[in-house]
């Protein structure tokens, strides 16, 4: 993966929220899990992550007890200009990178799907804990998007937690996570989200499952036109290149963090009735599955039986 370091990035699709941003202590208060469609997170590895962090959301899972700290981040407009010539070392904007990457594939395919205009939103960064449209959260959600506001939240440290607890240790792993939770965003314009917040929210056909597999699919086909992407000009690439290799970062970090590969790191038996995001396997295939047909079209996991 190279990227374009002429790129100019439009830094009005992220914000930087900086410690804190949630308030400490307080306790958990969003509810959980996976349809979203009445106002719960959606999240790439949210209530599984439970299991392998051992048993809490509590702001020490990611965080080593760090509560501390002064809310207000940095100022993205001035970090990521390519006035900044070591811009692009920052991950807040090689992440911001990503967001743009995947909100103009969205502008262009979206309405391929018979609806109006994509609804450009934005991704927050924050640190040790966060409020949101949907409730108070903390690291140890992992990265989510709250339907409620629209939003979607990442501490960048859960790249970290990536790397080191689930073994997913390429660059290429981070855009995967982030075209995941948009395209939990693409779901809530859909609709998708609330019709699959009345379904069954856990096992292995479940509706929550079905929401999971469509994201990854849709992060498959952002995958697949990424290097099309173009920056805030609309004249220069995003992206230089991206490789086989990459996209192999990304099939092994959905992989990773499938239900039953979860289930197991965390030294409990595979219980098929308590998935709610799919099975390794599967979200290796539905990735896949958007990446070589580049269509988000293809992604419908609501209309088949072969999950």
């Amino acid at each position: 993966m190279e990227l374009n370091e002429r790129a100019e990035l439009d830094t009005s699709q992220a914000n930087d929220l900086g410690r804190g941003s949630g308030g400490s202590g307080g306790g958990f208060g969003i509810p959980i899990p996976g349809g979203g469609g009445r106002g719960g997170i959606i999240g790439i590895v949210v209530a599984v992550l439970v299991a392998l962090l051992g048993g809490g959301f509590g702001l020490n899972a990611m965080t080593n007890g760090d509560e501390g700290g002064q809310a207000g981040g940095t100022d993205l407009e001035q970090l990521c200009s390519t006035a900044n010539p070591e811009r692009l070392d920052d991950a807040r904007c090689r992440n911001l990178l990503y967001v743009n990457s995947i909100q103009d594939y969205w502008k262009k395919a979206y309405p391929e799907l018979g609806r109006s205009d994509y609804e450009v939103t934005t991704t927050n960064f924050f640190q040790a804990a966060v409020n949101t449209g949907c409730g108070q959260a903390d690291s140890g959600v992992g990265p989510f998007y709250c339907p409620a506001d629209r939003k979607v939240y990442i501490d960048l440290s859960f790249y970290d937690e990536l790397a080191s607890r689930f073994g997913a240790k390429g660059e290429f792993a981070q855009p995967y996570v982030l075209a995941h939770e948009y395209g939990h965003h693409v779901q809530n314009l859909l609709g998708t989200n609330a019709k699959a917040g009345q379904g069954d929210q856990s096992g292995p056909r479940s509706a929550s499952v079905r929401l999971e597999l469509q994201a990854d699919c849709y992060a498959g086909a952002w995958a697949r036109h990424a290097t099309e992407s173009k920056d805030k000009t609309g004249q220069q690439p995003l992206f230089k290149s991206i490789t086989e290799a990459d996209i192999s970062q990304a099939i092994d970090a959905a992989e990773a963090i499938g239900d039953d590969s979860i289930q197991e790191r965390s030294g409990g038996r595979v219980n098929p009735d308590q998935f709610t995001h799919g099975t390794s396997e599967q979200r290796k295939r539905w990735f896949n599955q958007g990446y070589d047909r580049g269509d988000p079209k293809t992604c419908d996991t609501f209309g088949t039986d072969q999950l």
